[in-house]
């Protein structure tokens, strides 16, 4: 069975973000062994430089990295937007390379540091569209489930 870890920098304030993603991992729980990682924010201060947003990256990006033993997908703006039969194409295609573990990570409100997205086989961006930084892991863990029924032929995805 397939191992899906979300690494995710910071938590979830809100009750009803944390209720659906406790939805989504009792449901992948048929597909897959799912593990949902928060990770510590680096608290920067209210007006942070340039260099202070890049050190507090770099110090998510190794708290990350220490975690991730599988195919690394980082969610960034910069990534590639794929549709969810394509998501599912591409988890596919991971399992019949023999990679069993699926590590996808969401940086901070600040997003990721360099060191991470060079690591990442897939760069993956959710939409150009701007979302709530505390929704991009419910929208990740339903898309993960998507592609889970997708491959399995289950009528979820229409």
């Amino acid at each position: 069975m397939i191992t899906v870890r979300v690494i995710c920098v910071g938590k979830l304030k809100e009750a009803y973000l944390r209720a659906a993603c406790e939805e989504y991992v009792k449901r992948l729980g048929a597909f897959c062994r799912i593990e949902v990682m928060e990770l510590s924010e680096h608290r920067l201060p209210e007006n942070p430089s340039p260099a202070q947003i890049v050190q507090g990256l770099d110090a998510e990006g190794q708290a990350i990295l220490q975690r991730c033993t599988g195919v690394l997908s980082a969610l960034c703006i910069e990534g590639k937007a794929l549709s969810s039969p394509e998501l599912a194409e591409w988890m596919t295609r991971q399992a019949l390379s023999g990679r069993s573990e699926l590590d996808f990570v969401i940086g901070s409100s600040w997003g990721l540091g360099e060191e991470v997205k060079g690591r990442a086989s897939l760069r993956l961006s959710m939409s150009p569209m701007t979302f709530p930084h505390q929704l991009a892991r419910v929208m990740l863990l339903e898309q993960i489930y998507r592609a889970f029924q997708i491959n399995s032929g289950g009528k979820y995805h229409k």
